[in-house]
């Protein structure tokens, strides 16, 4: 890119933040869920994010500089969800080679981490959570680095600079921010530097249609945009290490803080890593997502594979849900037992997404609910022919929040990416001047040792990174873009993905009527969590034991009773883009395109 050209890109973001009164907050442009047209498009859930990738897209740059850009305007104004103290993953296509990349920037465990960390904290999640120990190397930035150099046209610089203004500049507080910060207010009370951040001078969540600002986060958005090797080498590693290693406790604060083990060799050492994606076919379509440490293109993989051999998936709406339900079931009891990060142990995804492991595995689903906990299987047998069978269930994620933006350009690149700091709030702990939330993402490994005494695929270890959820997903129909999607939630993640996938492919719903409709996510668990809608809507034959029902046992969605939130994009037979946010989920999410209509 040439400079002049790069001035121009520069004018026009800069724009976007600069064109208010001196000291105004940002503006917030209105929430659309839906909206079709051409130039690009892009779903995320926040507008003043949304408006940013457009911004980039309709100044000439592509998929992945709107999608960095738009990240770094959630870490200011979504920043209990996701943020450069996080990590992630992208889901790129790139359509000049046709070719799907992806990268993992997932948080590592520090090398000093002990294998056993976490077993005093079995029985207090939360204690585990709010420390230091709980404290991955955060792999966001070098994400957008790696993402970038490949395939960016535009510098890192100029892509924060929205992100840096509107933290500096300040943004209204709406309902989510409120709420979020509230659920953490004794936290973030017990935090210096979190107290200062986030709470009001009494001490309080801020009020609803108030003014946020974050001059510590533009400070460091403008420290990082000229050398990214700042945030691992230099005075901002020093300030991560440290208060990883001595937690910024308040004087009267008399939580029990642990600390972490993190060292500036630590940072220094992290790499962003580009892994292959996986991929299987379904009804005739091409399904890419993201292999491991990241479970979601495993088990979303198995899941369909599963479903496939259904043809067509039920006689009635309640028979294909059972269907779902029970795949889900079984594909979750093989992610537990089988998914951990493939730099430190052997993972089946072979035998994972083989049609024969689901011929194997869909021969169990009958008339009625399978038990739980169900047994894993053997995927082994059809992956290399060596390494354990199944034969023990292993526990599920804590719940957590997340974040997700799709975008796609006018030339036919496509970007899914999904990116964490784990809990709603993360660690707790803000970086002290600095301005943003540690992660708390080892916590997503397991505490303890299985049953039998054998090691868990999932278990910690120095420079490990933990089994994630997160399921950045492409479709694609011969070759082509089809659709696009993602969604924040925890190990709900997987469910939501793969039901709005069956929601639009197998009871052929519009990809925003697929979005909207309710939701349940079995993850080999005794009960099924549910939207009330769902119950309301299916609950009477999926549950019942009489002949003509099913055996589920549904029972209340995680608070605040929602189950994920998705951002998706989807490529209509004219060229046109259809852009679909969630339309009430945690808020209603925000979509648009370069040129509506």
């Amino acid at each position: 890119m040439s400079r002049i050209a790069g001035l121009v890109v520069l004018a026009v973001l800069m724009a976007l933040v600069a064109a208010f009164p001196a000291g105004a907050q940002v503006p917030e442009p209105p929430k659309t869920p839906t909206v079709e047209g051409r130039g690009g498009s892009a779903a995320t859930v926040d507008p003043l994010a949304t408006q940013t990738a457009v911004e980039v897209l309709r100044s000439g740059g592509n998929a992945v500089d709107a999608a960095v850009a738009a990240a770094g305007v959630l870490g200011v104004t979504e920043p209990f969800s996701c943020g450069i103290g996080g990590g992630g993953f992208m889901v790129i296509y790139d359509a000049k080679r046709r070719k799907v990349d992806t990268i993992d920037s997932r948080e590592a465990a520090p090398h000093g981490l002990a294998p056993n960390a976490f077993e005093q904290y079995t029985a207090d999640f939360q204690a585990a959570r709010v420390s230091g120990l709980s404290v991955g190397v955060p792999g966001t930035v070098r994400g957008w680095e790696a993402a970038l150099k490949r395939y960016g046209t535009r510098s890192l610089r100029s892509l924060l600079r929205p992100g840096e203004r509107i933290a500096r500049k300040g943004f209204v507080v709406d309902q989510t921010f409120s709420d979020q910060v509230a659920l953490n207010q004794a936290v973030f009370a017990d935090f210096t530097s979190s107290r200062e951040t986030y709470l009001t001078p009494e001490g309080t969540a801020p009020a609803v249609g108030s003014t946020h600002r974050n001059p510590d986060m533009a400070e460091t958005y403008e420290r990082i945009a000229k050398n990214p090797d700042r945030f691992y080498r230099g005075g901002i590693a020093r300030d991560i290490a440290r208060t990883v290693q001595q937690p910024p406790e308040t004087p009267e604060s008399t939580r029990v803080v642990a600390p972490g083990s993190m060292t500036t060799r630590d940072l220094a050492r992290y790499r962003a890593i580009q892994r292959k994606p996986t991929k299987v076919d379904y009804r005739g379509l091409e399904v890419y997502g993201m292999g491991p440490p990241s479970s979601g293109g495993s088990t979303v993989g198995e899941a369909l594979n599963i479903l496939e051999g259904f043809s067509p998936l039920g006689a009635s709406d309640e028979e294909k849900l059972h269907r779902y339900l029970e795949a889900s079931k079984l594909a979750y009891a093989d992610r537990n037992e089988f998914v951990g990060d493939p730099d430190y142990v052997d993972v089946p995804l072979r035998g994972l997404l083989s049609d024969r492991f689901a011929d194997e595995r869909r021969s169990l689903i009958g008339d009625t609910a399978l038990p739980v906990q169900e047994v894993p299987g053997d995927p082994w047998k059809y992956d290399h022919g060596h390494g354990p069978g199944g034969g023990k269930a292993s526990p599920d994620d804590k719940g957590r929040s997340t974040t997700h933006l799709t975008v796609a350009d006018r030339w036919g690149n496509v970007v899914s990416y999904t990116f964490t700091i784990e809990q709603i709030g993360g660690s707790g702990i803000v970086v002290p001047d600095r301005g943003f939330l540690l992660n708390n993402e080892l916590t997503d490994f397991n505490f303890t040792l299985d049953p039998d005494g054998s090691t868990p695929a999932n278990y910690p270890a120095g420079g490990k990174r933990p089994r994630s959820s997160m399921a950045p997903t492409i479709v694609f129909d011969h070759g082509r873009p089809a659709v696009a999607l993602g969604s924040p939630g925890g190990a709900t993640i997987i469910t939501t993905v793969l039901q709005v996938l069956v929601n639009h492919l197998d009871f052929e719903l519009g990809l925003p009527e697929a979005v909207a409709a309710p939701r349940a996510s079995q993850r080999n668990s005794a009960t099924t969590p549910a939207e009330q809608a769902f119950i309301d809507r299916y609950g009477d034959i999926l549950q019942g034991t009489e002949p003509g029902h099913y055996g589920h046992t549904l029972g209340p969605a995680p608070a605040p009773g929602e189950l994920g939130a998705v951002e998706a994009i989807r490529f209509l037979p004219d060229g046109r883009q259809q852009a679909v946010a969630e339309p009430t989920r945690r808020g209603g999410g925000s979509a648009m395109v370069v040129h509506p209509g």
